[in-house]
């Protein structure tokens, strides 16, 4: 087999979706529909948050980031997806596959300390309702944002640079519909046995904190209820935890489908659904979510449709 140099890789072929020639139509008005969505929603998340004083607390600090997030981690793959639908172009340099897949790891590590940072700020709120605006001030908002994205940067900055000192042999088509890092780590050459260590150990140390600073908050608001319960305590709880519950849960849920629940016979096609499903569908679905079991998101929508219905009048 003849080897070739990561320099000399100048390109990868993506397989794309496994759809039929006369289903393309189909599936890129569908998929063309659920991107827009996707960008719009998150997107009028912001503004509303933007333009709506009662919306500038730290919970919705925090939302604003997280629909930047669900809006950007869609665009990484999404626009590509369509392309190669549409024309059945499905090369992708080299540069442009290490690039989407950096900023595909970037975002979704973004998502899993964006909302481990809510769990905190909804802990907080919860049990140290007095000393609400002490503890979340400010000043700590924007360093825990930064943290995130900080360390979301070089967690995908690390990846990056293991898979560049990959070389890669003849075969450059890639079973996905975008770079996934273990699709590119398989059609390696090189020995991958410390880039697989590293991403097993430092994925897993990811995983672990976010999942466990979740559930240390919910756990600690799940006893301040119970030691005083009442029907208000458990009102005020569901409807400021709901949202973010219901998102924590679709998030990873979604991940677990992906990442650690694979189809026994190890089928492509269910492992490209799944991600279809993380990639696409859970950014769309955040914003309704958050829309729907919202009240101060209603309002502020119900307020910019109002203005908007004036400013047409005139």
């Amino acid at each position: 087999m003849k080897w070739e140099n990561q320099s000399s890789m100048s390109e990868f072929l993506l397989q794309g979706l496994p759809i039929w020639p006369e289903q393309q139509g189909v599936f890129f008005a569908l998929f063309l529909g659920m991107y827009l969505t996707t960008v719009l929603g998150n997107l009028l998340i912001i503004l509303l948050i933007r333009l709506d004083s009662r919306l500038h607390t730290p919970m919705y600090f925090f939302l604003s980031h997280l629909a930047f997030n669900d809006a950007s981690f869609s665009t990484v793959t999404v626009p590509k997806m369509l392309v190669d639908i549409q024309t059945n172009h499905k090369s992708i340099p080299y540069t442009g596959c290490i690039s989407q897949m950096y900023f595909y790891i970037m975002f979704a590590s973004a998502d899993c300390f964006l909302l481990s940072v809510m769990a905190y700020d909804r802990y907080v709120a919860i049990c140290h309702p007095l000393r609400y605006t002490t503890i979340m001030r400010e000043e700590l908002c924007v360093l825990l944002v930064a943290g995130c994205w900080i360390l979301s940067c070089a967690h995908a900055l690390l990846h990056s640079l293991l898979l560049a000192q990959q070389s890669f042999c003849d075969d450059n088509t890639i079973p996905h519909y975008f770079c996934a890092l273990s699709a590119l780590l398989k059609l390696s050459c090189s020995d991958t046995s410390l880039s697989d260590l590293i991403i097993f150990a430092e994925a897993g140390v990811i995983f672990f904190l976010s999942v466990s600073a979740i559930l240390g908050s919910y756990i600690c608001i799940g006893a301040t209820i119970f030691r005083v319960p009442s029907t208000k305590m458990i009102y005020k709880t569901l409807s400021t935890c709901g949202s973010h519950l219901s998102v924590v849960f679709l998030y990873y849920g979604t991940l677990a489908i992906v990442y650690f629940f694979p189809s026994s016979s190890n089928s492509k096609i269910e492992d490209v659904i799944a991600s279809v499903l993380y990639t696409v569908v859970t950014p769309m679905l955040n914003p309704f979510i958050y829309s729907l079991r919202n009240r101060d998101i209603r309002s502020a929508l119900g307020v910019l449709l109002r203005m908007g219905i004036t400013f047409l009048k005139r």
